[in-house]
């Protein structure tokens, strides 16, 4: 995760090309880049409580987190940005991205959301209501056509912000600027009756306060599933 000012374009194209080549060259088995660039800055769904903000996130598969794979990028990474956090998660994903051609721009764009879990909910019933509770209506009430949910084991780095889970969803472009096209929403009454639902969903396991959402183009570089298009 990293963060600092917002970068502009030409920043954003060179985390994507030279430095992920950089962390290419480390040998990590996948490497997916989401960058805030422009098709994604006027997102409606932003929402920011950390100070910098976010502008990027790099995800990589690793079969040690504290290894040369996740050492090496934290100290390649360190010179790009105000401030990388890293943490160890365990993948979940409901509904798969599809297969996208590596170095490319995966269509539409990446909500990524940073959840925490309230005080007054144990783990196992935050677990609950998320996975099992959420999932199906998030699902069923948004345009989503890639969720990924990742429960944070632990903080990599010293000081790293307290995130209990990093959520990536995909959406068609036009969410961008568009709620109707966000919820998948035919009409007015639709949309209400979509909001409603997840917000209800939300509530249940503290989702719908403490959370940043941050729209990003996504990158795979590299696939550890060997599902994406090779080049």
């Amino acid at each position: 995760m990293l963060r600092g000012a917002a970068g502009d374009d030409s920043w954003c194209t060179r985390l994507r090309t030279e430095v992920a080549d950089d962390l290419l060259a480390l040998g990590a088995p996948g490497l997916v880049i989401n960058v805030r660039d422009a098709p994604v800055a006027d997102s409606l769904m932003t929402l920011t409580t950390l100070d910098p903000p976010v502008v990027a996130f790099v995800a990589i598969w690793t079969e040690q987190s504290y290894g040369s794979h996740v050492l090496g990028a934290l100290d390649r990474l360190a010179g790009e940005c105000d401030r990388a956090d890293a943490y160890l998660v365990t993948e979940s994903a409901p509904l798969p991205p599809p297969p996208t051609a590596l170095g490319t721009r995966t269509p539409g764009f990446a909500n990524v959301a940073l959840l925490r879990r309230p005080d007054d909910l144990d783990e196992e019933t935050w677990l609950t209501r998320w996975h099992v509770g959420h999932t199906p209506v998030a699902i069923a009430t948004q345009s989503t056509f890639g969720y990924t949910q990742n429960a944070v084991v632990r903080g990599l780095t010293s000081g790293a912000p307290a995130v209990d889970a990093i959520v990536e969803e995909l959406f068609p472009i036009e969410a961008v600027g568009n709620l109707h096209a966000f919820f998948g929403a035919a009409d007015d009454e639709d949309l209400s009756n979509r909001m409603n639902r997840m917000v209800a969903s939300t509530s249940a396991f503290g989702a719908n306060q403490n959370v940043d959402t941050v729209p990003t183009s996504r990158y795979v570089m590299r696939s550890p599933f060997a599902m994406e298009v090779p080049t």
